[in-house]
């Protein structure tokens, strides 16, 4: 019994950590959609610095 409820609690928690990361993809594409029509900089960090992205 403690089996299956670990099972249903590892599933449980693998759907929600999927449902979370494909809500954080659709997120970012509509993020960067925006930034393209507004022909805005997209702000980022790349080796530890602060930029701005024009190239996405």
């Amino acid at each position: 019994m403690k089996s299956e409820n670990l099972n249903k609690a590892s599933h449980d928690h693998n759907e929600f950590r999927d449902k979370i990361l494909k809500g954080l993809e659709v997120s970012f594409q509509r993020l960067v959609e925006f930034k393209k029509q507004k022909n805005s900089p997209l702000v980022v960090v790349r080796d530890g610095k602060i930029v701005e992205d024009h190239k996405y």
